[in-house]
């Protein structure tokens, strides 16, 4: 079967912007730095219709870089990003126009939400661009899409500033779905929410996926959330999957020292007697983008590498829960 998205060897690396300072040392013959930011390194992966796959990392890692891949939002520098076959970026290295079955819900939805556009004009403006709807069919149709978030119909006559963090992202889950996506672009889609307003977030998603069939980029570095709402997980570590597979096979038996350590630094709660919170932080800093170490990027903080580790990049190889590693555990 076809999947519904498709990223093949896929990479984006940012230049530095050269301005006029930087110009003019050139000309009178200072060095100028200009390193190249690698935030995507070669990834492929699939989505199926109706599944989510849940994208983990530390901060930096590229998730939000491959989310906008995703989106159609950047254009990646090698590779090819596909949904149903087509590409999402057209050769001109512009956002393919008729591809609006991709829509993105962003990290801060105040933010992602224009403050000078009331939430019915907020939501409908979409729709009407694509005449997914008419302009007399507008109000019944937000509504609907209101309704179909848990926001009563009068919210639509409301600016953003009106509402609570977790009101707002709902707005935004409203926007997005009133283009009616096969797909959701979910960008760390919680994390800015308190964590009672985040359960009720994860709740909607859970029911949007049930009764809507809807497949989902679910980007989070709660593994507790993704391991909720996930169907497959993939482990990103400085823009490299380093292993990918379903969801209880990778919380039950990880195979990448990334994935283990990720997985013990989340605190625990065993009762044996007495009550204990127990965690084991991931040794080290995250290298920096701007240049990332030789080999396998993990194995400045990897308790089990090798010398081959330092030199040979491993590949993901094909198996049911694929690994990028040379001494998988």
């Amino acid at each position: 079967m076809t999947p519904l998205l498709r990223l093949a060897h896929v990479s984006k690396r940012f230049a530095p912007h050269v301005g006029i300072t930087d110009r003019l040392a050139a000309w009178l013959g200072a060095p100028v730095e200009t390193r190249t930011v690698y935030a995507v390194d070669d990834v492929s992966l699939t989505i199926g219709k109706g599944e989510v796959l849940g994208l983990v990392g530390e901060s930096g890692c590229g998730k939000s870089t491959l989310a906008r891949i995703v989106a159609g939002i950047h254009a990646p520098s090698s590779g090819e990003a596909l949904y149903d076959g087509m590409a999402v970026m057209s050769s001109a290295r512009q956002p393919v126009k008729t591809l609006t079955k991709i829509q993105m819900i962003f990290q801060d939805p105040f933010a992602s939400l224009d403050p000078r556009l009331r939430i019915g004009e907020t939501i409908a403006e979409g729709p009407l661009a694509h005449r997914l709807v008419t302009r007399a069919g507008a109000p019944d149709y937000v509504r609907d899409w209101l309704a179909a978030v848990g926001l009563p119909g009068d919210a639509a006559e409301r600016f953003p500033h009106q509402f609570s963090g977790g009101q707002r992202q709902r707005v935004a889950i409203a926007r997005a779905l009133a283009m009616k996506p096969d797909l959701l672009v979910c960008d760390e889609p919680i994390a800015s929410l308190d964590v009672s307003i985040q359960a009720q977030i994860v709740n909607l998603f859970l029911k949007l996926k049930r009764e809507l069939s809807l497949a989902m980029l679910f980007i989070s570095h709660d593994l507790g959330v993704v391991r909720h709402i996930s169907d497959r997980v993939a482990i990103m570590y400085l823009g490299r999957i380093v292993e990918s597979g379903p969801t209880p096979e990778i919380y039950r038996s990880p195979r990448h020292p990334y994935t283990k350590a990720l997985l013990d630094s989340v605190p625990k709660l065993t009762v044996d007697g007495t009550d204990v919170v127990s965690f084991k932080p991931i040794e080290g800093e995250l290298p920096s983008p701007l240049n990332p170490p030789s080999g396998c990027h993990f194995h400045l903080r990897c308790t089990f590498a090798q010398p081959r580790c330092k030199v040979d990049a491993p590949r993901l190889d094909h198996a049911s829960q694929a690994v990028a590693c040379h001494y998988p555990l």
